[in-house]
């Protein structure tokens, strides 16, 4: 890691409780939520973040606590700042560090479009991952009778609207960011295979591959098959010695459609049209 930040320290040994890491359940929200940011590209806030008189804190941990705050009911910087002192919770999201309202300020407001899309990051991979709830932020939990459920099986149309809906969530959170709003405790729904931190970063690591994936392989094969028709169109022209008729084949665009569709319990699962 960098050393222009200040290290991530979440390991450190105490005598009680031992560790950081136990603190907190393992199917806490917390945990959760530093797993998915640990493995996010932050490396546009890396290299923009930073570079004043003193060590800055590391952008992951203050995405980490800024979502955490605002998925569980806490907006205000000010209150995030208590929290790290306060809450178990928030103290092992920043290592038992203590950012200032100041810099938790700065920080959102600095990156706030970069941060909307890094929070809905964040809901999508968990909703692909099977979660139900983030704190307060609801994934939409319907199931269907199958091999595999219908939250880990969705079209690509599906799960544009449903980031359409999450980024509305984001963007009501933020809106709410400066405000003092208290809720009750978090809510949070992780499926039990989950539960240990080992799989579920091989789980987070499997849904953001296979979704990558996915959509490259597609594009390769309309690829290929793109160029053999124009070769074939190629061929008749200096066969025949005439220009083809009608417009050349259009050329694949890379990326997911509306119809096509990721699982990651069954491969041959497929949603079925009611």
């Amino acid at each position: 890691m960098s050393g222009k930040f200040q290290p991530i320290n979440r390991d450190t040994p105490y005598l009680l409780p031992p560790s950081l890491q136990d603190w907190l359940p393992q199917k806490h929200l917390a945990r959760f939520v530093v797993d998915i940011v640990d493995q996010l590209d932050l490396s546009e806030l890396v290299t923009r973040y930073g570079g004043g008189g003193k060590q800055p804190y590391h952008p992951a941990v203050l995405l980490a606590l800024l979502f955490y705050g605002y998925a569980t009911g806490v907006f205000s910087s000010r209150k995030l700042e208590q929290a790290t002192h306060d809450s178990v919770a928030f103290r092992f999201i920043t290592g038992d560090a203590h950012p200032d309202h100041d810099t938790i300020a700065t920080f959102r407001k600095r990156f706030l479009p970069e941060l909307e899309g890094l929070f809905v990051q964040i809901l999508v991979v968990a909703k692909v991952m099977g979660v139900f709830k983030l704190g307060k932020v609801s994934l939409d939990g319907t199931k269907i009778k199958a091999n595999a459920s219908k939250h880990k099986a969705m079209s690509w149309g599906y799960a544009k609207k449903l980031e359409e809906q999450l980024r509305r969530e984001v963007q009501e959170l933020l809106r709410r960011a400066e405000q003092a709003d208290t809720e009750d405790e978090p809510e949070i729904d992780i499926p039990d295979e989950l539960a240990r931190r080992e799989d579920r970063l091989a789980a987070i690591k499997k849904a953001k591959e296979e979704i990558e994936r996915r959509a490259q392989e597609r594009f390769e094969a309309e690829q290929a098959e793109h160029e053999a028709k124009l070769q074939q169109r190629k061929d008749n022209e200096a066969k025949t010695g005439k220009k083809a008729r009608g417009p050349k084949p259009k050329p694949p665009v890379a990326g997911p459609r509306d119809k096509d569709q990721i699982n990651f319990t069954d491969d041959e699962s497929r949603i079925m049209l009611s």
